[in-house]
Parts: C-alpha cells; sequence; structure tokens
C-alpha cells in the first residue's frame, strides 16, 4: 500500500508547519481551476524564527540545502491549509528557487535540491517537477533561500 503524504512526513519525523502570515499585499496560495499556485516561501523554523545569511559568505551549500528542504516543509503547510490534504495533490508542476548568494557563488542548483529532494520523498513520482533555481543579490529579511510552487491538484472530495 502506498504511504500518504502525512505518513511520509511522520516516518521522516518531519512536522508539517503552521504557515506564516502574509508580511506583503498578497495571498500565500491562489487556486485556479487545478493547479495550486503557492507564493514564495522561506526558511521559517516552527518557533517563527527566519533562516538568515548570504549563501557563499555565511552559509555553505550543507547549510543552505537544510535551509531549503526547511522551505519547503513551510510550502507544505501552506498547501495542506489551502486544500485541506495532500493527498490532492496530483503532482509538483515546478518550482522556482531564489538563493540568496555571493556574486562569485555557482552552485544554486544543489541549494534548492534540499527543497526538490523533500518534495520527491514525501510525493514519489509525482513530486519530481520542472524547476529553476537562481541567485539573488538579496533577499527579503536576509533569508538565505525563498521558493514558489506550482501543483496539479484534483477537485475537493474527488
Amino acid at each position: 500500500m502506498t504511504k500518504s503524504p502525512y505518513e511520509r512526513l511522520r516516518a521522516l519525523g518531519l512536522p508539517l508547519l503552521e504557515p506564516a502570515a502574509p508580511v506583503g499585499t498578497y495571498v500565500p496560495f491562489k487556486l485556479s481551476g487545478n493547479m495550486l499556485y503557492l507564493s514564495g516561501q522561506g526558511p521559517r523554523q516552527a518557533d517563527g524564527r527566519l533562516m538568515t545569511g548570504k549563501v557563499g559568505r555565511d552559509l555553505d551549500v550543507a547549510q543552505a540545502y537544510e535551509h531549503a528542504r526547511l522551505t519547503g516543509l513551510n510550502l507544505l503547510g501552506v498547501a495542506h491549509k489551502a486544500l485541506g490534504d495532500l493527498g490532492r495533490v496530483v503532482q509538483v508542476v515546478k518550482l522556482f528557487g531564489m538563493v540568496n548568494a555571493t556574486a562569485d557563488f555557482r552552485d544554486h542548483p544543489a541549494v534548492i535540491n534540499g527543497c526538490s529532494d523533500l518534495l520527491a520523498t514525501i510525493f514519489g513520482e509525482t513530486g519530481q517537477h520542472a524547476r529553476s533555481a537562481v541567485g539573488m543579490g538579496s533577499l527579503p529579511g536576509n533569508i538565505s533561500v525563498e521558493i514558489e510552487a506550482i501543483f496539479e491538484i484534483t477537485k475537493a472530495g474527488t
């Protein structure tokens, strides 16, 4: 029997994080037809503390990978709030990953793999997705990573 996303999270000892309130004039998610668009999330811990720093100066790739993984958990929290059930995810369509990095940093994909690997583990084959991984000169609040996501979903009750 296939495990649910929640069972996979529990097996990994990972919590489903409560979404943070938006800090600007936007909504954390938008449903349109069978698509769920998630606003950019950052590496926010369960206690609300944001993980900050510039990759290539303050953080190495391994630390930033963990920040991207944490960002993935935050994306899952928003998706759960939007859908009520992560079992409604048909597939992860696309991620847009932004890395707060020094100008000479070159390993952005390895950082965003933290989120990609998490989603592939939680959703299996349907977690495989298209993706962009780019460097930014800065991100809000000096967070290390920000990631947006697009999911294809089933309609409620189907």
